[in-house]
Parts: structure tokens; C-alpha cells; sequence
């Protein structure tokens, strides 16, 4: 079967790949052609346009690139069109996507997979509607998601499993004495002692939002503790030395799961790092800034939205890790929480306990496997979906 792929950004990329990877197995004479990244293009897939050439974010970003990104959309229409797939699988990246669903759906071209629901639980829920016309089959990676799109909307979904669960797991098995590999670089950063990891985001803004409140907070452990920084791919060193002049705090790249592995605790910004972090299980604080204005007023509306942000929390279904959002993200409650959750502070071992009743509900690894299999179930039924009609 033939099967065409969209992600938008580099988390995409990846559990696209392992996916595309899934697919291969169950599906030998399967062809791939796409929307995505490297990791997609190494699997196999031919790649008609890179993400990183339509990674808007951000109104403004958006406005001013309007014109790239409606040609993007052109020549993914186009492409379709031409190619005819078996079915079009969707991966996160909603504002894009779910106009292609349309364009799909519209032109009865192919079935529609969504992998890696848009976030509708906590911003945009009108787009149910969207989903619910353009969108045969979702396979979520979320547990939650299942309460909220089948008790509250009545729309059927797979939960398959998490990828970032596969991708730990992975990792830890390389090298299981250590939890992974450590490089040369990595040990002459460390020099033995205990670690406290910052993961400030990978993006401009929030770098320069959360990384100096970050840093901060860390100040008075760094006498005991070394501050080391996860690097983000796509951000120079450039950037990060603007904030770290006065500290004794090193940026390490392309290793976060090991800097995980060997931290004590972590600074964490929201997002897939708050379960990655979790599943290494490393104590953490949440810690999401943004300036004041109209970045306030979005935060407010969608922790309103939701009763929390980071997917520790929402997986659990109880604040299992502390969060500091917005002008709650102050340096003296950072330190505050930092502390509570280094050894011998109260509420580490709480935490911890915590996490396994996360991973819990995650479950076990398979994600991948479990979606490819469901995947080609569904196309090889005779009895043709309902849902769009």
C-alpha cells in the first residue's frame, strides 16, 4: 500500500519515522512519500518538502510567511493528487493538516489517519468538527484522550501506546549498567559531580523567557551540584551564552537522555521533556515563563482550558510535579521547589512514587507496532468508514 505522511516539526519527524519503521514489518511492499524530516527520508520515505521549511510558529510567523505556507499547501494538494495513496496519515501539526483532511476528504481521495492527535483537550476544541468530518480513524498517544474524545464528544479512537515510551526504553537498553552511553565530552562537563539538568525549550522565546529565571533559582546549589544545560539542536551556542555569563553552567548537545539519566533533578519547561524526564525518573519542576501581555493572556486561557499543563500531570491525573506557569514562574518559587525536590527534601520521594503511577498508564512500549497493526486492519476491511459520510 501506498502511504502518504505529513509532519511538521521535529518531534513529528521522529515518531513519524518509527512508525514509517513499523509499517515497513507488517507491510513489505509498502511505499512512502511525504511532508517531514531526515528521520522520515532515512526510513524510507521519499520527501517531497522538508518541515523546517514551513515551521511557522506564532501568529506573527505566520502572517509574515503566509506565502510559503500556502504554496506548501499547494504543492502537498498537488502531490496527492497525483500520487494517489492508499491513505494519508496525519501527524500533529493541526493548523496544516487538518486543511489537508479537508482537501482529502472533499476529493474522497483516500482514507484519513490522524497519528498524534491535535490537542483539542486543551486549545482549539471547535476543531472536533473538523475531525469528526475529515478524519476516519485517531490513534492517540495520550491515555486521557480516550475520556475526552469518546465520553464528551462520541468519537471513537485507538490509544496505542507512547512513543516517547519506546524511545526511553531504547535508549536505556544500550547500555543498561549506565542508562545509556556517555561520551568523553559528557564526562569532562561533569567532572563526577551530582548534576542538575536545565531544559529551557528549543525555541528563541522560551530560552530567553525561562533560562535566566532558570538559572537563577540553580545559583546556590552550584557550589554541590554542576548546571548543565540541554542544548537544543536548532539553537546555537551564541544564544544560550547571552544568559549564562556569571554562572558555572555548561550546554551540552545531542545527549539530553544521558544528562537525564546521571541528574539528580531537573528544570524542565512544559512539554514531551516533562515525560521524557519523568520516565528517566528524575525529579523535575516545571517552569514555564512567558512575558507579559498578550503571552499572559493565551497562557491564562489555556491552563482555564485545562487543569494542567505539563503531560506528567495530565497522564497521572494529579499534580505529581509542581508547576510554575506564567508570573507563577518566579525565581524564588523555582529555588523553592528545586529544593523540596533534591535529595532529602520532602517532597522527593513523592514525586518519584508519582512517576510509576504515570508510567503506568502509559504502559509498555510498542506504540509504533500497535499503530502500524491497527493501521492496516483498518485499510484491509472491506466494510468502507462510515464516519465522513
Amino acid at each position: 500500500m501506498k502511504y502518504y505522511f505529513i509532519a511538521g516539526e521535529a518531534s513529528g519527524d521522529l515518531h513519524a519515522s518509527h512508525l514509517i519503521a513499523a509499517l515497513k514489518t507488517e507491510d513489505p511492499a509498502a511505499e512512502f512519500r511525504g511532508f517531514g524530516g531526515d528521520l522520515m527520508q532515512a526510513e524510507g520515505m521519499t520527501l517531497v518538502r522538508h518541515y523546517r521549511d514551513l515551521a511557522y510558529m506564532g501568529v506573527i510567523d505566520v502572517v509574515l510567511h503566509a506565502r510559503t505556507i500556502l504554496r506548501g499547501m499547494r504543492q502537498c494538494k498537488n502531490d496527492l493528487a497525483a500520487w494517489h495513496p492508499d491513505v494519508v496519515i496525519l501527524v500533529d501539526y493541526p493548523g496544516f493538516n487538518l486543511k489537508i483532511a479537508r482537501y482529502v476528504h472533499d476529493r474522497q481521495l483516500c482514507p484519513v489517519y490522524y497519528y498524534i492527535a491535535p490537542k483539542l483537550w486543551a486549545w482549539k476544541e471547535r476543531r472536533i468538527k473538523a475531525i469528526r468530518r475529515d478524519v476516519d480513524e485517531i490513534f492517540s498517544i495520550l491515555p486521557f484522550e480516550v475520556d475526552f474524545f469518546e465520553r464528551k464528544h462520541h468519537y471513537p479512537i485507538h490509544y496505542v501506546g507512547n512513543p516517547t515510551v519506546d524511545e526511553v526504553a531504547e535508549y536505556q537498553a544500550q547500555a543498561p549498567e549506565l542508562h545509556g552511553p556517555i561520551d568523553r565530552t559528557f564526562q569532562e562537563i561533569t567532572k563526577g559531580a551530582p548534576i542538575i539538568a536545565i531544559l529551557c525549550g528549543s525555541r528563541q522565546q522560551e530560552i530567553r523567557d525561562n533560562l535566566p529565571r532558570m538559572l537563577a533559582a540553580a545559583k546556590p546549589f552550584a557550589d554541590r551540584y554542576r548546571l548543565i544545560i540541554a542544548g537544543a539542536p536548532s539553537i546555537g551556542p551564541a544564544t544560550y551564552d547571552k544568559y549564562t555569563a556569571g554562572y558555572e553552567v555548561e550546554v551540552l548537545y545531542d545527549q539530553t537522555y544521558a544528562l537525564l539519566s546521571h541528574s539528580t533533578a531537573a528544570l524542565v519547561t512544559s512539554g514531551t521533556a516533562t515525560l521524557e524526564t519523568a520516565l528517566l525518573r528524575v525529579p523535575q519542576v516545571v517552569c514555564y515563563y512567558m512575558q507579559a501581555g498578550l503571552l499572559v493572556s493565551i497562557a491564562r486561557k489555556f491552563v482555564l482550558k485545562i487543569p494542567y499543563v505539563s503531560l506528567v500531570n495530565l497522564v497521572a491525573g494529579r499534580e505529581v510535579v509542581p508547576e510554575l506557569i506564567a508570573r507563577g514562574m518566579t525565581v524564588e518559587a523555582c529555588r523553592h521547589h528545586l529544593e523540596s525536590i533534591l535529595p532529602g527534601g520532602c517532597a522527593r520521594e513523592a514525586q518519584l512514587r508519582g512517576y510509576e503511577e504515570m508510567a503506568a498508564k502509559l504502559g509498555e512500549p510498542g506504540a509504533p507496532q500497535r499503530a502500524a497493526r491497527l493501521m492496516i486492519q483498518a485499510l484491509s476491511s472491506a466494510s468502507p468508514s462510515s464516519r465522513n459520510t
